[in-house]
């Protein structure tokens, strides 16, 4: 399934070695001041290279917005977006044609489709993200059209939660030939109260969907999330007073609605699957063979995935408060 959304649909599309990756949106409102630009930013702090702490592939991430804007304002038909992959090294990944890499989706992409693109992981590629990213970037806008602002943040780093301690967690890690997981929060506010949809519909199950639909996503908890496994229900319960609620361990939605109070989402991201240290796999013959991943991988996912969560979140959101104004 590469499609996502009732009314704010996207199609994302390419893998991490072919020509290009990008999204197609259908059912955004016509009439939205959009630039490349708009896009090029949420990309930018997805884009590797940038530092010490990510893959040093290099790329430039340049959107090309293809269609569905005129005159600078969206004209309410589907909008093309077009990112091209120009820093492919593919032949670092040819001694992976037959072995399948652990903890990567290699072995259950070649048992479900019979066949697999060897080069990064294809379309199990964190790379696949650009398109989710580039959709994002215009839900964000029309989100803060409407006074929604998101907001993300990496809360901690394998058990750290400095801003220092996070880099030399994750430089350590690199040295090492290793990777390391972490957690990132995201902040929606300003959401009007009203949007999800009871029993099947839920918001907190959509966004849960949604972030859990990000490929190093192992996680999800909205508002307190595990943490309520361990309260009374008078701790967990959000007092209302006649100035609103007095907390939000609910985080912001409660049946399956959002309050009107922020919506936290914190999201468990697994250590890149990718490393240099010796690996026991098997290969496609059924052979045991040890493996060390080469090619250029981040040490942590996490400082890449913020952008990706908030578009996610941002999705979710754009697609509810269409379908809101359908009560209207």
């Amino acid at each position: 399934m590469n499609t996502f959304g009732r009314n704010f649909r996207i199609t994302t599309f390419g893998e991490s070695h072919g020509k290009a990756v990008g999204a197609v949106v259908d059912g955004c409102p016509a009439g939205i001041s959009l630039e490349e630009k708009d896009i090029q930013e949420l990309l930018d702090r997805r884009r590797p290279g940038t530092s010490p702490l990510t893959s040093p592939r290099k790329e430039a991430d340049r959107v090309e917005i293809l269609s569905g804007v005129f005159e600078g304002k969206t004209t309410g038909t589907p909008i093309a977006m077009l990112v091209r992959n120009e820093n492919t090294k593919s032949e670092d990944y040819e001694s992976l044609r037959e072995v399948f890499r652990p903890g990567h989706a290699d072995v259950t992409y070649q048992e479900k489709y019979g066949i697999r693109d060897h080069r990064g992981g294809g379309r199990s590629s964190g790379r696949e993200t650009v398109g989710r990213v580039a959709a994002g970037a215009l839900a964000l806008k029309y989100l803060r059209d409407h006074g929604i602002v998101i907001a993300g943040r990496i809360v901690s780093v394998h058990g750290k939660t400095g801003p220092k301690e996070i880099e030399q967690e994750i430089l350590a890690a690199k040295e090492a030939g290793d990777s390391v997981g972490g957690i990132v929060e995201v902040v929606a506010t300003g959401v009007p109260a009203g949007l999800g949809d009871p029993v099947f519909g839920k918001l907190d199950a959509l966004i849960a969907g949604a972030l859990m639909g990000i490929g190093a996503v192992k996680g999800v908890e909205i508002g307190d999330g595990f943490a309520v496994a361990a309260m009374f229900g008078s701790g967990n319960n959000d007092p209302m007073t006649k100035d609103g609620f007095a907390s939000n361990h609910a985080g912001g939605i409660l049946g399956g609605i959002s309050s009107g109070q922020k919506i936290v989402v914190r999201i468990a991201v697994k250590p890149t699957p990718s490393i240099a240290k010796p690996q026991q796999t098997r290969d496609i013959h059924g052979n045991e063979v040890e493996i060390r991943v080469g090619g250029r991988h981040d040490p942590c996912i996490v400082p890449r995935i913020v952008p990706v969560a908030e578009a996610m979140l941002g999705l979710v959101l754009a697609d509810c408060l269409l379908e809101q104004e359908k009560y209207r």
